[in-house]
Order: C-alpha cells, then sequence, then structure tokens
C-alpha cells in the first residue's frame, strides 16, 4: 500500500510540473516570441522560423519536428519519456491552437526578459516532470555518443546555426534580441531544474579535524564523510608529513559562508575549497531556510 501511494504521488508531482510547464510555455510562445517573430533556440527557434518561411501552421511544425526526436527519445533513454514528451509537445501545440493568449508586449526588451523567463520556467517545469518540450536535448544526447563534444556545446552549436539564419533572413536585431531571449530562458531553467539551494560540495583539511568534525555535525546537523589522507609535503620540508582527516560535506550554496566561519573560527589555517553539485539526494540534506550567518 505505501509503494502504491508513494508512486501515485510521483504520478501527480510529474502530472503537475508538465501542466504548468505546458502552460508557461504556450504563454511565452503566444503571448511574448511567435507575435514578435523572436526565437527561443532548439526546435521550438525552428518552428518559428519554418513557420515564417512557409506559413505552415505553428502547432503542426512544432509536433512533426519534435517527432522524430521524441521516437530517437525512447531508443537513448526509455520509452515512458517519449511518452511523456510527446504528450507534453502535443498538449503544447493543443494549447497553441485553442487557448486564446493574448499578445503581451511588443517592446523588444520586455519580449527577451518575460518571455525567456516564461518560456525557461515551462521547461524547467516539464523536465522536473520527467519530459522534455523541446528535442534539442535529445540530439544533444545522441550526438555526444557520436563526437567528442559536450551536451552544452553541441546545443550551442545548434543554436548558433538558428540565430545565424534568423539574422540573415530578418535582420540582426531580431538575431540577437532572440540570443538573450535563449539566455534568459537558459538561467531560469537552471533556476528551476537547480533552484536556489542548488547544493555545494565542501571539502575541509585542517590539523583541527576532531573539532571541525563535531561541529559540523553538533552545530550545523550536517551529515560528514571522512577520508584519510596526509598533509604536509611543503618545499622545505618535503619529507614530513602527518596523517590527517580529510572531512567532505554537502551544503546548500547560502549556508557556504556560515560554514567558513564556524571552520576558520576553530582553525585558521585550515584548507576549504568546495564544488558546485548539480543534484544531491538521500543522507542528511538540511534546507537553508533553517540556517543563519555567524
Amino acid at each position: 500500500m505505501t509503494t502504491l501511494s508513494n508512486r501515485s504521488k510521483v504520478i501527480i508531482e510529474d502530472l503537475g510540473f508538465s501542466t504548468a510547464g505546458v502552460l508557461l510555455s504556450a504563454y511565452a510562445l503566444k503571448g511574448f516570441l511567435v507575435p514578435n517573430l523572436f526565437l527561443g533556440g532548439g526546435i521550438t527557434g525552428i518552428s518559428i522560423l519554418l513557420n515564417q518561411f512557409f506559413h505552415f501552421n505553428f502547432s503542426i511544425i512544432l509536433i512533426i519536428a519534435n517527432l522524430p526526436l521524441i521516437i530517437l527519445g525512447g531508443y537513448l533513454v526509455n520509452k515512458r519519456f517519449a511518452y511523456k514528451t510527446l504528450a507534453c509537445i502535443v498538449g503544447l501545440a493543443l494549447c497553441m491552437e485553442f487557448i486564446n493568449f493574448p499578445k503581451a508586449t511588443s517592446d523588444p526588451s520586455l519580449i527577451s526578459a518575460f518571455g525567456g523567463v516564461f518560456l525557461g520556467l515551462g521547461i524547467g517545469m516539464a523536465m522536473k516532470g520527467g519530459c522534455a518540450l523541446d528535442g534539442i536535448e535529445i540530439i544533444a544526447l545522441y550526438t555526444i555518443r557520436k563526437s567528442g563534444f559536450t551536451i552544452s556545446e553541441i546545443i550551442f552549436a545548434i543554436n548558433v546555426v538558428i540565430f545565424l539564419v534568423a539574422a540573415l533572413n530578418f535582420g540582426m536585431d531580431i538575431a540577437l534580441n532572440s540570443i538573450l531571449t535563449y539566455y534568459t530562458a537558459s538561467q531560469a531553467i537552471n533556476f528551476v531544474v537547480e533552484g536556489m539551494e542548488e547544493y555545494t560540495g565542501v571539502t575541509i583539511i585542517s590539523g583541527q579535524s576532531d573539532a571541525v568534525k563535531r561541529t559540523l555535525v553538533m552545530d550545523l546537523g550536517r551529515g560528514i564523510t571522512v577520508y584519510k589522507g596526509e598533509r604536509g609535503f611543503m618545499k622545505e620540508s618535503f619529507e614530513t608529513s602527518q596523517e590527517c582527516d580529510i572531512v567532505f560535506t554537502v551544503i546548500t550554496r547560502l549556508e557556504v559562508r556560515r560554514l567558513k566561519n564556524l571552520v576558520y573560527r576553530i582553525d585558521p589555517k585550515a584548507f576549504v575549497f568546495t564544488n558546485s553539485i548539480k543534484e544531491a539526494a538521500g543522507g542528511i540534506l538540511k534546507r537553508s531556510r533553517n540556517s543563519r550567518e555567524e
């Protein structure tokens, strides 16, 4: 019963995220981008270009352009992902056809800012729901297996071609504003997927490691992992070293300052370095709203 309840909860959450993503993306496209010929990059941008070149129905182009990539996604990811992505893209096309979103503005700066934000929020919501509203990620996923480029580099290259076509056919202003729209959308996607509480891994090497460990666990309420290592190996005394505990923990980026203050209060000479973590689950992950700076 518990397993069924958890599964139902996940399905409802995915449906909620996907529905919100479709509605936000439709509003961004119909209220901001399509009426003003602004491109958001990816398959959506290609669909807008084809709509302008050949005057085909935008919603139909959107489905047809994404369909081969959805099929490819079924092989590269899984069939569940493909079905959910197909449902979301068809839902987006239906919203574009039957929901009368009014044109919000004709101001280029407002279109780039708010059109990009709404589009990014929509795509990010859909991603949290386990699907994609644009097949460009699937193209990148396929291409990365055939080349040495990263996904970000592949997506960037595809969008460069799209914006160059826009510049040649519709003018540099449209292309530049479309680039701003794409940038704004990408930042909004990062905000939704990673959130304000993007996690940060912190590694601490200190001669006062016992006190540091106690402070992290007892004062910050963090889980820690301890590696055994050696410290020393200075140029003037390379042969001299001593065993030490290397402490690793995961916190939110809003807690980094507090952690450093606590560590340096214990050991001003401690070596502390951080690295960003895109996603973390399990263990002891405390929300930053309960934290405070010291």
